[in-house]
């Protein structure tokens, strides 16, 4: 269950909001004084994600 990844899908505004809330995150940690290794981890996962273009199929039931 630990390396189980999960897949979210998102548009580019999405994408920036994700980026600057992580940013000021880290901002306010460097403020306080705090360790920011876990937001920058991630960080660099939400900066370097690979764009993969899919189809959504809408169907009624």
């Amino acid at each position: 269950m630990r390396n189980q990844k999960h897949y979210i899908a998102i548009d580019k505004n999405e994408w920036r909001i994700i980026l600057n809330a992580l940013n000021a995150l880290r901002n306010n940690l460097l403020v306080e004084s705090r360790y920011t290794d876990a937001v920058d981890d991630v960080l660099i996962k939400v900066v370097n994600v690979p764009i993969k273009k899919f189809k959504i199929r809408i169907t009624e039931v």
